[in-house]
């Protein structure tokens, strides 16, 4: 019997029940992780001497999970996927980590990202490409591919991921899983590598919107050291699942969900649409009013910029620790300059290269307003316009991308014009914030596809209430991936 494929709830029933041991669900996740690792390269590090902890009351409590490589873990080693930190092992454990760790949850690896978490294919991490366990030849999205592939694989019920642009809820779409990120500021960010900060959320991939919420219920929590953070202590995120979402009321936007908006649209993202419109009428019977908005696609089609400005601006300030002086294996030099320089230029992958240049090139003197702050009042304009609709709505419904996950071969950094507002929408819930959810909602030539639905500030409760009943409408639920090597 396999524990790991099972709910947070029935792990834990089983182990009060002692049906199952701690020491055994450890032992059964290592084992999986090793299967793992030779067929999808999903982890940094493998934990084999993890140790079991006490069953208690907290539901985690003796269940083993994957940390998200950009987590900094005390005596674990921590690189970010990248050559510049893969020695370093940190003397500390990230806040939401040591949340996990205190309510006896058990870290048994350690998961690939793209490096720094700059990168949305999941193949630019120094240890290797993370390939997607529904077929090897296709991706896994990024940046948190590992976490998804884990999970999705059956690993353990549950992995941190974090979330600048898309990075939990895309790899959740194209694993098959649920990704969560809640409102900026319930989970600390301490210890959590920097990407973008006003960007960046932690939050966390499983196999159900129920594990979700027990999960970030255990890693939330205010935070001396981290001052974005809120009180959430009087937030049950489980307390408002069960209730009937009907009445609730779903958005849609026209511009991004209607075939006629796409010229010479392919058969996989009219399949996507259609898809996409067939849960619309899941969530009617549901009893949940849906209709259509408009937004000005110009406004929406500046998305994609504008999280390249402000994100790669963000970034290049962040990382400017990175120097190889301070921390890091340190690159030879006739003085501290060339010393940094060799470390920068040989460590660094060319698309982190491309993203400092280009934050460095935004953040000049003489470029500051055109670029810097202009994305800055676009970002505004686009969170207007997503809280007008929250006016009016519980929350907005979309699609994930424009269908299921790319063949690797096909992987880059490129965003196609035609479909780049559908492809980078979820970027809009880290300008604003919003709590966000993605969960699986059919498949696509044998790969499966995502929904997202995201609310509005501190209302992560309405959010997650709608995803959990649609979620029990649909037959995709705890599924685990179950490999198809067909190039499709």
């Amino acid at each position: 019997m396999s524990y790991m494929d099972k709910s947070i709830k029935e792990i834990h029933k089983d182990l009060v029940q002692k049906k199952v041991s701690s020491q055994e669900l450890i032992d059964e996740s290592i084992k999986k992780s090793h299967e793992i690792q030779e067929k999808y390269n999903a982890f940094v590090t493998i934990l084999d001497g993890a140790k079991p902890k006490e069953v208690t009351e907290e539901l985690i409590s003796g269940i083993p999970f994957g940390v998200k490589d950009n987590y900094s873990t005390k005596g674990i080693l921590s690189t970010g996927s990248s050559n510049t930190l893969r020695d370093y092992i940190p003397f500390f454990n990230a806040t939401s980590i040591e949340n996990l760790l205190n309510k006896g949850a058990i870290i048994v690896n350690k998961t690939v990202l793209d490096e720094f978490g700059m990168g949305g294919t999941g193949t630019t991490g120094h240890t290797g490409i993370v390939k997607n366990p529904w077929n090897p030849l296709h991706m896994c999205a990024g940046s948190s591919a590992g976490s998804a592939c884990a999970v999705a694989a059956g690993v353990y019920p549950y992995a941190t991921g974090s979330d600048t642009g898309d990075s939990i809820r895309k790899p959740a779409a194209y694993c098959g899983i649920v990704g969560y990120k809640p409102t900026y500021g319930m989970i600390s960010r301490y210890g959590l590598f920097p990407f973008a900060s006003s960007l960046d959320h932690c939050g966390v991939l499983t196999r159900n919107v129920e594990d979700a919420a027990i999960v970030v219920n255990a890693m939330k929590g205010k935070d001396k050291n981290d001052m974005t953070t809120w009180d959430s202590s009087k937030i049950d995120l489980t307390k408002s699942l069960y209730e009937n979402a009907k009445g609730k009321k779903l958005a849609y936007i026209k511009e991004l969900c209607n075939i006629e908006y796409y010229k010479n649209a392919d058969e996989t993202l009219k399949k996507h649409l259609e898809n996409f419109k067939n849960t619309l009428s899941i969530c009617k019977e549901l009893g949940i009013e849906v209709e259509e908005i408009s937004i000005d696609e110009k406004l929406l089609n500046a998305i994609a910029s504008t999280y390249v400005v402000i994100s790669c601006a963000e970034a290049t300030s962040n990382m400017s620790n990175l120097t190889g002086i301070i921390f890091g294996p340190r690159e030879e030099g006739k003085n501290y300059v060339e010393m940094i320089k060799n470390y920068r230029t040989k460590n660094f992958s060319p698309l982190i290269k491309r993203r400092f240049v280009i934050g460095s090139y935004v953040l000049q003197k003489e470029n500051k307003d055109r670029y810097f702050f202009n994305a800055q009042r676009v970002r505004r304009l686009l969170v207007d316009e997503w809280k007008k609709a929250f006016q009016k709505y519980d929350a907005i419904i979309l699609p994930v991308g424009t269908g299921p996950a790319p063949l690797l071969k096909e992987s880059k950094d490129v965003i196609d014009e035609n479909t780049k507002a559908l492809e980078e929408h979820l970027q809009v819930g880290n300008f604003g914030g919003f709590p966000s959810i993605t969960i699986p909602n059919g498949f696509i030539n044998n790969l499966p596809v995502g929904v997202n639905i995201t609310g509005n500030c501190y209302e992560d409760e309405k959010v997650l209430n709608i995803a959990y009943q649609l979620e029990n409408k649909m037959n995709y639920k705890n599924q685990i991936a179950k490999e198809n090597n067909d190039e499709i």
